[in-house]
């Protein structure tokens, strides 16, 4: 399959980019992508929660009561659970959700979602492009020309570009990363995928 090649001004160029059947083409694996977003996500969650137990809450360990005779359940000191402002029965504790998987599962799920996407018409490829200062007004036209502006882009490139960066951070459903940064999770995510020609030669020549 080929791609025609545009600029930044939504002009097609008149060059073409043919896309590698063993990353853009191959038969999808939807358990892999499963696997690879679900490690992502849970390594993106900080684990910070945590609920007082009933040993860590302030407050007298004088029993309230006598054992028996009082014709009612028995209970211990105020810092009960079962008492409004007791400590809590099995709360959350800070723990890690980060977990691991297979660098091969992770490359079958990542070609898997690029295969998604060029079926469904959703990847692009534009010519390689700089900004000369950070301007989110430059990079708003530029996505307006390429008609992305009413949707959620992703704009993959070769190598670290701060102008590039900057200028797409305050633009909502627009996103900037680079070819090292690109996941499943942000490709399943976007529903435009726009690479820049340097960034998807890399891309299939380590393929």
């Amino acid at each position: 399959m080929e791609l025609e090649v545009m600029n930044i001004s939504g002009e097609l160029t008149g060059k073409k980019v043919k896309l590698n059947k063993e990353i853009f083409g191959i038969e999808p694996n939807d358990h892999a992508i499963y696997l690879d977003v679900k490690q992502i996500m849970n390594n993106n969650r900080q684990g910070t929660h945590k609920a007082k137990e009933r040993g860590e809450i302030r407050g007298s360990r004088k029993k309230i009561k006598r054992q028996k005779g009082t014709g009612t359940a028995r209970f211990g000191d105020i810092k009960n659970p079962i008492f409004r402002g007791g400590g809590r029965v099995f709360g959350p504790k800070p723990r890690t959700y980060g977990g691991k998987l297979n660098r091969k599962v992770k490359e079958l799920a990542r070609k898997s979602a690029l295969t998604y996407k060029v079926k469904n018409n959703q990847v692009m490829v534009v010519e390689d492009f700089t900004l000369e200062a950070p301007k989110t007004s430059e990079f708003a036209n530029i996505r307006k020309n390429l008609k992305l502006d009413d949707k959620k882009s992703l704009f993959v490139i070769s190598e670290r570009n701060n102008n590039v960066y900057l200028s797409s951070r305050n633009l909502q459903n627009s996103k900037v990363v680079t070819l090292s940064e690109l996941n499943t999770y942000e490709i399943m995510n976007a529903t435009a995928l726009c690479f820049v020609e340097s960034s998807l030669d890399v891309l299939q020549k380590n393929a």
